[in-house]
Protein backbone atom coordinates (compact mmCIF):
# COMPACT_ATOMS: atom_id res chain seq x y z
CA UNK A 1 0.00 0.00 0.00
CA UNK A 2 1.08 3.64 -0.92
CA UNK A 3 -1.64 5.92 0.44
CA UNK A 4 -2.45 9.49 -0.68
CA UNK A 5 -0.01 11.20 1.94
CA UNK A 6 2.88 10.02 -0.52
CA UNK A 7 5.22 8.86 2.61
CA UNK A 8 6.21 5.32 1.34
CA UNK A 9 5.64 1.76 0.48
CA UNK A 10 3.85 -0.22 3.70
CA UNK A 11 4.37 -3.95 3.42
CA UNK A 12 2.07 -6.45 5.13
CA UNK A 13 2.50 -9.64 5.37
CA UNK A 14 -0.67 -11.84 6.29
CA UNK A 15 -1.78 -15.55 6.80
CA UNK A 16 -5.45 -15.36 5.52
CA UNK A 17 -7.42 -18.91 5.49
CA UNK A 18 -10.95 -19.19 4.71
CA UNK A 19 -12.43 -22.39 5.93
CA UNK A 20 -16.93 -22.75 5.86
CA UNK A 21 -17.36 -19.38 4.89
CA UNK A 22 -15.36 -17.72 7.67
CA UNK A 23 -11.99 -16.05 6.77
CA UNK A 24 -9.10 -16.51 9.76
CA UNK A 25 -6.58 -13.27 9.35
CA UNK A 26 -3.43 -13.39 11.20
CA UNK A 27 -0.86 -10.48 10.95
CA UNK A 28 2.75 -11.86 10.46
CA UNK A 29 4.48 -8.74 9.46
CA UNK A 30 4.84 -5.09 8.53
CA UNK A 31 7.33 -2.74 7.61
CA UNK A 32 7.16 0.81 5.65
CA UNK A 33 9.77 2.04 3.43
CA UNK A 34 9.90 5.47 3.01
CA UNK A 35 10.00 6.95 -0.24
CA UNK A 36 13.48 8.53 -1.85
CA UNK A 37 12.91 12.47 -1.67
CA UNK A 38 13.14 12.33 -5.02
CA UNK A 39 10.67 10.20 -5.77
CA UNK A 40 8.24 11.59 -3.41
CA UNK A 41 8.67 14.99 -5.41
CA UNK A 42 8.52 13.38 -8.95
CA UNK A 43 4.89 11.68 -7.32
CA UNK A 44 3.67 14.88 -5.73
CA UNK A 45 4.34 16.27 -9.45
CA UNK A 46 2.12 14.19 -11.47
CA UNK A 47 -0.50 13.94 -8.69
CA UNK A 48 -3.72 15.59 -10.07
CA UNK A 49 -1.50 18.11 -12.33
CA UNK A 50 -0.31 18.90 -15.74
CA UNK A 51 2.70 16.82 -16.29
CA UNK A 52 4.21 14.43 -19.46
CA UNK A 53 2.93 11.07 -20.06
CA UNK A 54 6.99 10.01 -20.68
CA UNK A 55 6.40 10.97 -17.14
CA UNK A 56 4.10 9.01 -15.75
CA UNK A 57 4.79 6.09 -17.70
CA UNK A 58 8.71 5.86 -16.40
CA UNK A 59 7.38 6.37 -12.66
CA UNK A 60 4.64 3.31 -13.53
CA UNK A 61 7.60 1.20 -13.79
CA UNK A 62 10.01 2.54 -11.11
CA UNK A 63 7.29 1.85 -8.67
CA UNK A 64 7.07 -1.64 -9.66
CA UNK A 65 10.49 -2.08 -9.35
CA UNK A 66 10.46 -0.36 -5.81
CA UNK A 67 7.74 -2.83 -4.83
CA UNK A 68 9.53 -5.79 -5.42
CA UNK A 69 12.17 -4.51 -3.58
CA UNK A 70 10.05 -3.64 -0.62
CA UNK A 71 8.49 -7.00 -0.33
CA UNK A 72 11.79 -8.98 -0.73
CA UNK A 73 13.12 -6.42 2.11
CA UNK A 74 10.15 -6.94 4.15
CA UNK A 75 10.70 -11.04 4.09
CA UNK A 76 14.14 -10.26 5.03
CA UNK A 77 13.57 -8.37 7.69
CA UNK A 78 11.04 -10.66 9.29
CA UNK A 79 13.52 -14.01 8.75
CA UNK A 80 10.67 -15.29 6.68
CA UNK A 81 11.30 -17.35 3.75
CA UNK A 82 10.36 -15.41 0.91
CA UNK A 83 8.95 -18.76 -0.95
CA UNK A 84 6.45 -19.23 1.62
CA UNK A 85 4.39 -15.80 0.03
CA UNK A 86 1.83 -16.87 -2.33
CA UNK A 87 -0.32 -14.23 -3.14
CA UNK A 88 0.42 -10.23 -3.74
CA UNK A 89 -1.44 -7.11 -3.64
CA UNK A 90 -0.81 -3.92 -4.98
CA UNK A 91 -3.58 -0.62 -4.31
CA UNK A 92 -0.56 1.43 -6.34
CA UNK A 93 -0.05 4.95 -5.92
CA UNK A 94 -2.91 7.03 -6.70
CA UNK A 95 -2.09 10.32 -8.68
CA UNK A 96 -5.83 11.23 -10.09
CA UNK A 97 -9.21 9.76 -8.38
CA UNK A 98 -12.62 11.08 -9.82
CA UNK A 99 -15.03 8.82 -8.29
CA UNK A 100 -18.18 11.12 -9.25
CA UNK A 101 -19.11 11.52 -13.00
CA UNK A 102 -18.41 14.94 -14.77
CA UNK A 103 -18.76 15.81 -18.54
CA UNK A 104 -16.08 14.82 -20.94
CA UNK A 105 -16.72 14.75 -24.40
CA UNK A 106 -20.20 14.58 -24.78
CA UNK A 107 -20.03 11.69 -22.18
CA UNK A 108 -20.77 11.31 -18.53
CA UNK A 109 -17.30 9.16 -17.00
CA UNK A 110 -15.97 8.82 -13.97
CA UNK A 111 -12.24 7.60 -13.70
CA UNK A 112 -8.98 6.80 -11.41
CA UNK A 113 -5.65 5.78 -11.90
CA UNK A 114 -2.89 4.26 -9.66
CA UNK A 115 0.13 3.87 -11.30
CA UNK A 116 3.12 0.70 -9.90
CA UNK A 117 3.71 -1.69 -12.40
CA UNK A 118 2.06 -5.29 -11.07
CA UNK A 119 3.98 -7.06 -14.20
CA UNK A 120 6.83 -6.09 -12.98
CA UNK A 121 6.28 -7.13 -9.58
CA UNK A 122 5.65 -10.48 -10.75
CA UNK A 123 8.33 -10.62 -13.43
CA UNK A 124 10.98 -9.76 -10.39
CA UNK A 125 9.53 -11.98 -7.37
CA UNK A 126 7.92 -15.25 -9.75
CA UNK A 127 4.46 -14.03 -7.68
CA UNK A 128 1.04 -13.85 -8.38
CA UNK A 129 0.25 -10.04 -8.28
CA UNK A 130 -3.39 -8.78 -8.15
CA UNK A 131 -3.98 -5.04 -8.31
CA UNK A 132 -6.10 -2.18 -9.90
CA UNK A 133 -9.10 -2.74 -7.40
CA UNK A 134 -10.65 0.28 -8.28
CA UNK A 135 -11.34 0.19 -11.67
CA UNK A 136 -13.91 -2.64 -11.70
CA UNK A 137 -16.16 -0.81 -8.95
CA UNK A 138 -16.49 2.54 -11.19
CA UNK A 139 -17.45 0.61 -13.98
CA UNK A 140 -19.93 -0.73 -11.83
CA UNK A 141 -21.11 2.62 -11.12
CA UNK A 142 -19.50 2.95 -7.64
CA UNK A 143 -16.60 5.99 -6.63
CA UNK A 144 -13.96 3.57 -6.56
CA UNK A 145 -13.52 4.74 -2.76
CA UNK A 146 -13.65 3.15 -0.06
CA UNK A 147 -12.49 -0.49 -0.95
CA UNK A 148 -11.66 -0.80 2.92
CA UNK A 149 -14.83 -1.20 4.48
CA UNK A 150 -15.42 -4.72 3.84
CA UNK A 151 -11.99 -5.49 5.46
CA UNK A 152 -13.08 -3.18 8.28
CA UNK A 153 -16.07 -6.10 8.87
CA UNK A 154 -13.95 -8.53 8.58
CA UNK A 155 -11.05 -7.62 11.51
CA UNK A 156 -13.41 -5.27 13.38
CA UNK A 157 -17.14 -6.53 13.69
CA UNK A 158 -18.59 -7.91 17.48
CA UNK A 159 -21.10 -9.48 18.19
CA UNK A 160 -22.63 -6.95 20.63
CA UNK A 161 -20.56 -3.87 20.12
CA UNK A 162 -21.72 -1.46 17.55
CA UNK A 163 -18.22 0.13 16.23
CA UNK A 164 -17.05 2.62 13.80
CA UNK A 165 -13.61 2.24 12.33
CA UNK A 166 -12.00 4.79 11.43
CA UNK A 167 -8.90 5.48 9.10
CA UNK A 168 -6.78 8.61 9.29
CA UNK A 169 -4.15 8.56 6.68
CA UNK A 170 -3.97 11.49 3.98
CA UNK A 171 -7.66 11.28 3.44
CA UNK A 172 -9.61 10.22 6.82
CA UNK A 173 -12.32 7.48 6.14
CA UNK A 174 -15.09 5.79 8.28
CA UNK A 175 -17.04 2.55 8.52
CA UNK A 176 -20.11 2.25 10.79
CA UNK A 177 -20.25 -1.86 11.89
CA UNK A 178 -23.05 -2.80 13.48
CA UNK A 179 -23.14 -5.32 16.03
CA UNK A 180 -23.78 -8.95 14.67
CA UNK A 181 -22.74 -8.17 11.41
CA UNK A 182 -22.28 -11.91 9.68
CA UNK A 183 -21.84 -12.79 6.17
CA UNK A 184 -21.22 -9.48 4.07
CA UNK A 185 -21.79 -10.22 0.46
CA UNK A 186 -23.18 -13.63 -0.76
CA UNK A 187 -21.75 -13.77 -4.30
CA UNK A 188 -21.02 -11.33 -7.63
CA UNK A 189 -24.58 -11.87 -8.68
CA UNK A 190 -25.52 -10.44 -5.57
CA UNK A 191 -27.42 -6.74 -6.14
CA UNK A 192 -28.85 -6.14 -3.01
CA UNK A 193 -26.89 -4.02 -0.81
CA UNK A 194 -26.42 -6.36 2.41
CA UNK A 195 -24.77 -3.62 4.50
CA UNK A 196 -26.39 -0.68 4.56
CA UNK A 197 -24.44 1.02 7.12
CA UNK A 198 -22.46 4.60 6.11
CA UNK A 199 -18.86 3.86 4.81
CA UNK A 200 -16.99 7.03 3.21
CA UNK A 201 -14.26 9.64 3.71
CA UNK A 202 -15.10 11.79 5.89
CA UNK A 203 -12.39 14.33 3.95
CA UNK A 204 -8.63 15.55 4.78
CA UNK A 205 -6.59 13.36 7.16
CA UNK A 206 -2.66 13.99 7.10
CA UNK A 207 -2.68 15.55 4.11
CA UNK A 208 -3.65 19.54 4.80
CA UNK A 209 -1.51 19.43 7.45
CA UNK A 210 1.83 17.30 6.48
CA UNK A 211 1.72 20.08 3.20
CA UNK A 212 1.87 22.80 5.83
CA UNK A 213 4.25 21.27 7.66
CA UNK A 214 6.67 20.66 4.41
CA UNK A 215 6.25 24.83 3.71
CA UNK A 216 6.69 25.66 7.71
CA UNK A 217 10.18 23.69 7.86
CA UNK A 218 11.25 24.05 4.22
CA UNK A 219 10.92 20.40 3.67
CA UNK A 220 13.25 19.19 7.09
CA UNK A 221 9.67 17.26 8.12
CA UNK A 222 6.72 15.38 6.22
CA UNK A 223 4.88 15.51 9.71
CA UNK A 224 3.46 17.21 12.57
CA UNK A 225 5.94 14.72 15.21
CA UNK A 226 2.82 14.00 18.23
CA UNK A 227 0.86 17.12 17.13
CA UNK A 228 3.37 19.38 18.42
CA UNK A 229 3.16 22.35 15.62
CA UNK A 230 -0.46 22.19 16.03
CA UNK A 231 -0.20 22.78 19.86
CA UNK A 232 2.28 25.71 19.41
CA UNK A 233 -0.30 27.54 16.95
CA UNK A 234 -3.90 28.80 17.25
CA UNK A 235 -6.78 27.79 15.92
CA UNK A 236 -8.09 31.05 13.92
CA UNK A 237 -12.25 29.95 13.88
CA UNK A 238 -13.18 32.24 11.29
CA UNK A 239 -10.81 30.49 8.25
CA UNK A 240 -12.17 26.94 10.35
CA UNK A 241 -15.99 27.65 9.90
CA UNK A 242 -15.49 28.55 5.92
CA UNK A 243 -13.48 25.60 5.79
CA UNK A 244 -16.07 23.60 7.19
CA UNK A 245 -18.91 25.33 5.14
CA UNK A 246 -16.96 23.04 2.40
CA UNK A 247 -19.83 21.43 0.07
CA UNK A 248 -18.06 17.85 0.48
CA UNK A 249 -19.06 17.78 4.41
CA UNK A 250 -22.78 18.39 3.68
CA UNK A 251 -22.77 15.63 0.75
CA UNK A 252 -24.14 12.36 1.64
CA UNK A 253 -22.90 9.30 1.17
CA UNK A 254 -22.03 7.64 -0.64
CA UNK A 255 -19.00 9.85 -1.57
CA UNK A 256 -15.07 9.96 -1.48
CA UNK A 257 -12.55 12.42 -2.06
CA UNK A 258 -8.66 12.97 -2.49
CA UNK A 259 -5.52 14.87 -3.46
CA UNK A 260 -7.87 16.76 -5.97
CA UNK A 261 -10.08 18.33 -3.45
CA UNK A 262 -7.44 19.12 -0.31
CA UNK A 263 -4.14 19.10 -2.46
CA UNK A 264 -1.83 21.97 -3.48
CA UNK A 265 -4.50 23.84 -4.52
CA UNK A 266 -6.17 23.96 -1.16
CA UNK A 267 -3.48 24.15 0.55
CA UNK A 268 -2.35 27.64 -1.49
CA UNK A 269 -5.23 29.41 -0.49
CA UNK A 270 -4.30 28.45 2.55
CA UNK A 271 -1.11 30.26 2.39
CA UNK A 272 -2.35 33.48 0.30
CA UNK A 273 -4.49 33.84 3.96
CA UNK A 274 -1.01 35.16 5.29
CA UNK A 275 -1.81 33.50 8.89
CA UNK A 276 1.08 32.22 10.35
CA UNK A 277 2.33 28.92 9.29
CA UNK A 278 2.12 27.48 12.91
CA UNK A 279 -1.46 28.81 13.08
CA UNK A 280 -2.72 26.99 9.59
CA UNK A 281 -1.57 24.25 10.82
CA UNK A 282 -2.70 23.99 14.27
CA UNK A 283 -6.31 24.93 11.90
CA UNK A 284 -6.08 22.60 9.25
CA UNK A 285 -5.59 19.93 12.74
CA UNK A 286 -8.88 21.13 14.09
CA UNK A 287 -10.32 20.73 10.56
CA UNK A 288 -9.52 16.91 10.57
CA UNK A 289 -10.68 16.05 14.05
CA UNK A 290 -14.12 18.14 13.68
CA UNK A 291 -14.85 16.78 10.32
CA UNK A 292 -13.94 13.24 11.63
CA UNK A 293 -16.15 13.59 14.91
CA UNK A 294 -18.92 15.66 12.77
CA UNK A 295 -19.72 12.60 10.27
CA UNK A 296 -19.58 10.13 13.28
CA UNK A 297 -22.21 12.15 14.68
CA UNK A 298 -24.44 12.24 11.89
CA UNK A 299 -24.05 9.10 10.40
CA UNK A 300 -24.61 6.49 14.05
CA UNK A 301 -26.31 7.55 16.98
CA UNK A 302 -25.89 3.68 18.53
CA UNK A 303 -21.78 3.53 18.40
CA UNK A 304 -20.06 2.60 21.67
CA UNK A 305 -16.39 2.36 20.14
CA UNK A 306 -13.58 4.21 17.12
CA UNK A 307 -11.31 1.79 16.73
CA UNK A 308 -8.22 4.10 14.86
CA UNK A 309 -5.85 3.46 12.16
CA UNK A 310 -3.85 5.34 9.97
CA UNK A 311 -0.97 7.62 10.26
CA UNK A 312 -3.03 10.19 12.27
CA UNK A 313 -3.22 7.93 15.17
CA UNK A 314 0.08 8.81 16.01
CA UNK A 315 -0.74 12.87 16.31
CA UNK A 316 -1.38 13.39 19.35
CA UNK A 317 -3.78 16.62 19.06
CA UNK A 318 -5.98 14.90 16.51
CA UNK A 319 -6.53 12.27 19.23
CA UNK A 320 -7.13 14.30 21.82
CA UNK A 321 -9.66 16.54 19.84
CA UNK A 322 -11.63 13.61 19.07
CA UNK A 323 -11.92 12.17 22.62
CA UNK A 324 -13.25 15.91 23.26
CA UNK A 325 -15.41 15.95 20.54
CA UNK A 326 -17.05 12.64 20.89
CA UNK A 327 -16.54 12.30 24.50
CA UNK A 328 -18.94 9.24 25.17
CA UNK A 329 -17.25 6.88 22.93
CA UNK A 330 -14.00 4.73 23.77
CA UNK A 331 -11.72 5.82 21.24
CA UNK A 332 -9.43 3.53 21.13
CA UNK A 333 -5.83 2.04 18.19
CA UNK A 334 -6.58 -0.47 16.10
CA UNK A 335 -3.27 -1.71 18.07
CA UNK A 336 -5.45 -2.40 20.76
CA UNK A 337 -7.23 -5.04 18.53
CA UNK A 338 -4.70 -6.81 17.38
CA UNK A 339 -4.29 -4.75 13.96
CA UNK A 340 -0.94 -2.41 13.84
CA UNK A 341 -2.43 1.01 13.01
CA UNK A 342 0.44 1.69 9.95
CA UNK A 343 -0.60 -1.98 8.66
CA UNK A 344 -4.11 -1.73 8.50
CA UNK A 345 -4.44 -0.83 4.85
CA UNK A 346 -1.81 -2.87 3.80
CA UNK A 347 -3.63 -5.81 5.37
CA UNK A 348 -6.67 -4.71 3.50
CA UNK A 349 -5.00 -5.01 -0.05
CA UNK A 350 -4.07 -8.70 0.71
CA UNK A 351 -7.31 -9.17 1.66
CA UNK A 352 -8.75 -8.08 -1.44
CA UNK A 353 -6.23 -10.07 -3.01
CA UNK A 354 -7.36 -13.11 -1.28
CA UNK A 355 -10.80 -12.44 -1.96
CA UNK A 356 -10.09 -11.87 -6.23
CA UNK A 357 -8.70 -15.05 -6.50
CA UNK A 358 -11.19 -17.01 -4.64
CA UNK A 359 -13.68 -15.41 -6.86
CA UNK A 360 -15.69 -13.22 -4.35
CA UNK A 361 -16.59 -9.69 -4.51
CA UNK A 362 -14.27 -7.04 -2.52
CA UNK A 363 -16.38 -3.87 -2.30
CA UNK A 364 -19.61 -3.09 -0.06
CA UNK A 365 -22.09 -1.36 -2.67
CA UNK A 366 -23.44 0.53 0.39
CA UNK A 367 -20.00 2.44 0.52
CA UNK A 368 -19.09 3.32 -3.19
CA UNK A 369 -22.89 3.39 -4.31
CA UNK A 370 -22.14 0.94 -7.13
CA UNK A 371 -25.26 -1.18 -8.88
CA UNK A 372 -23.80 -4.53 -7.56
CA UNK A 373 -21.11 -6.50 -5.81
CA UNK A 374 -18.05 -7.42 -7.72
CA UNK A 375 -14.99 -9.28 -8.06
CA UNK A 376 -11.95 -6.20 -7.58
CA UNK A 377 -8.73 -6.24 -9.33
CA UNK A 378 -7.06 -7.15 -12.09
CA UNK A 379 -4.45 -10.05 -12.27
CA UNK A 380 -1.16 -10.18 -13.20
CA UNK A 381 0.33 -14.05 -13.46
CA UNK A 382 3.62 -15.59 -11.41
CA UNK A 383 6.42 -16.93 -14.38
Amino acid sequence: MSGTSLDGIDVAIVDIVRKRGAVRIAPVAFHGTPYPKLIRKALLAVSNSTTHTATVARLNFLLGELYASALVDTCRRARIPFASIELCGIHGQTIFHEGAPIGYLGHRIASTLQIGEAAVVAERTGIRVISNFRERDIAAGGQGAPLVPYVDYLLFRHRRIHRVALNIGGIANITVIPPGVGQVILSPADKVKSISSPAFDTGPGNMVIDALVARHTYGRRLFDRNGRIARSGKVVERLLKSMLRDPYFALPPPKSCGREQYGPAFVNRLIATGIPLPDLIATATELTARSIARAISEHTRDAREVIVSGGGVHNRQIMRRLRELLSDLAIDSSDAHGIDPDAKEAIAFAILAFEHVNGRPGNLPSATGAQRAVVLGKSSPAY
